[in-house]
């Protein structure tokens, strides 16, 4: 495999680097958290936020994080789903500032760490090479309607483990026909409705809680999807299946 003024001679190189491809015409997950600390006890370290949809939309979704590590510590984070054709969205520390202070009422606190990323949420047009084997959100293991990705990372590296020795004749290991359709439905819903998805969102969450873990780690069987299923709202995925 030749690398711009290198040249690799080994068995297999793994790549996680997605393509740059339709960059600005495609949905991704984008975010910034940061992990506050402060003087006094102020989060409850048993319960988390997952999607506050109580803020500033700017005709997208956007939601925010509360993950409590202590009483005094949390990671906030502002999440984006929008195409990134533009800076009008990316603004990350004022809104995290201005959520942390009107939102969760804390006005004093140290900041000790800050992530930021973007999720693809589309399956990127990675080249196949015969040496290269694409992981991570590069090889498709990014779930679109949700970005959650970690836990297929892990059962794709089992199946690598277990095939390593015939990996060039084994077929490429891909999530599921099944969550791949239902996530091109989904997709197809947040790009056409985005002011319909804080309610869409709450829909599914109304599910039991492990029928939506099992759903979101494709796991679930046709029952549980069915559950899910009937929590939407039916006509708006209808139209959005074609």
């Amino acid at each position: 495999m030749s690398i711009p003024e290198k040249c690799c001679h080994n068995s297999f190189i793994f790549n996680s680097i997605p393509s740059k491809e339709n960059y600005q015409a495609n949905l991704w997950q984008h975010f910034k958290g940061i992990e506050i600390e402060t003087q006094k006890d102020i989060f409850d370290d048993e319960i988390f936020n997952l999607m506050d949809f109580d803020c500033d939309q700017r005709d997208n979704v956007h939601f925010f994080y509360t993950l409590p590590f202590a009483k005094n510590k949390a990671l906030i984070e502002t999440t984006w789903l929008s195409k990134m054709d533009g800076k009008s969205l990316n603004d990350y520390d004022i809104q995290l500032e201005i959520y942390i202070k009107e939102t969760l009422k804390i006005e004093n606190y140290k900041i000790n760490y800050q992530e930021e990323g973007a999720i693809p949420l589309f399956y990127p047009e990675n080249k196949t090479d015969k040496n290269k084997i694409n992981i991570g959100s590069a090889g498709g293991m990014t779930r679109l309607s949700t970005g959650y990705t970690f836990l297929n990372i892990q059962d794709h590296s089992k199946y690598i483990t277990n095939n390593i020795e015939k990996i060039q004749n084994t077929k490429v290991y891909h999530i599921g026909k099944k969550y791949e359709f239902l996530d091109y439905i989904f997709l197809n819903v947040l790009k056409n409705n985005p002011d319909k998805m804080t309610k869409i969102f709450l829909n599914m969450f109304k599910a039991s809680s492990k029928t939506v873990i099992k759903f979101l780690s494709n796991k679930s069987n046709f029952f549980e999807d069915l559950g899910i299923i009937l929590k939407m709202p039916k006509w708006i995925f209808i139209k959005n299946i074609f």
